[in-house]
């Protein structure tokens, strides 16, 4: 029954580009990268601004290779992304089942809806004060802050996946005599899950910022602690430093494992048109 499903409006798979054009747009992606890394190489080496308050590139990577012998940046890393991992998988649990809940059943939705909108439009950083009274300045409270905002992009995707499912899919499952547990896991899940991805990828590049906001709040280690441990000792290299590791580490999550899944969601269910390039 899901290889008739998934035939059913769906448009036709748009062809990928060969191998090798894909390489050519990779390798044109990290264009602006070099571009920002001679012009940063450029103001270093002219002394633009002082010393004091501008670190070049030679000197960070080697502050960075400093770090790395004495095993403080890998220390440092390894906490932030722990955190981001935990503080995901607790989001993306409590998120994906809100998500279908309120999707799937209108009285839940009457009620939670309106209460979603609100709590989405208190950031997150606005709970830091409260949530430090509660937990004080613990990994619990910087946890709990990426939970927060993972949860809120990944229900939205997942209630607006499902409100563009086309009606045909379903006539058609129920006239193929799907019970109600099939239509959700071979109609429903698959096919607000290219929307739900988007809502991942989102939810997760919000609860990586929020990490390392909270670690410079709350935080004894950390990223984000690092930095403003750099601010306070005068280290602009450190900070420098902290902000190459947050843009280099997302890029490659984002490049490695969200933007395939989004991509291949997309692919799958056959709505690549409407997101092409």
């Amino acid at each position: 029954m899901t290889q008739n499903l998934a035939a059913i409006g769906t448009t036709t798979p748009v062809m990928s580009k060969p191998t090798s054009v894909k390489r050519r747009i990779k390798g044109k992606g990290l264009i602006p990268f070099a571009i920002i890394a001679i012009a940063w190489y450029i103001v270093a080496r002219l002394n633009v601004f002082p010393s004091a308050f501008f670190a070049g590139p030679t000197e960070v990577a080697s502050r960075a290779w400093t770090m790395i012998i004495e095993g403080i940046l890998t220390d440092y890393l390894f906490t932030s992304v722990l955190r981001l991992v935990e503080g995901a998988a607790w989001g993306l649990t409590v998120g994906i089942a809100a998500g279908y809940a309120i999707g799937l059943n209108r009285h839940i939705r009457r009620f939670f809806w309106p209460l979603l909108l609100f709590f989405q439009a208190v950031a997150d950083i606005a709970w830091l004060p409260l949530v430090i009274l509660w937990f004080g300045f613990s990994p619990t409270s910087v946890n709990l802050i990426v939970v927060y905002s993972v949860i809120f992009p990944v229900i939205v995707g997942i209630v607006a996946g499902i409100d563009g499912l086309p009606e045909n899919l379903l006539r058609a499952a129920r006239t193929l005599g799907a019970s109600r547990r099939q239509i959700f896991f071979e109609v429903i899940v698959p096919g607000s899950f290219a929307s739900a991805a988007s809502g991942i990828r989102t939810g997760l590049g919000f609860g990586w910022r929020a990490l390392i906001a909270a670690e410079i709040i709350v935080g004894t280690s950390g990223i984000g602690f690092m930095m403003f441990d750099a601010r306070r000792a005068g280290h602009v290299t450190e900070i420098f430093l902290g902000m190459l590791i947050l843009g280099a580490l997302w890029y490659a999550i984002d490049a490695v494992l969200l933007a395939p899944l989004e991509k291949a969601t997309v692919e799958r269910w056959g709505i690549v048109g409407r997101i092409e390039n």
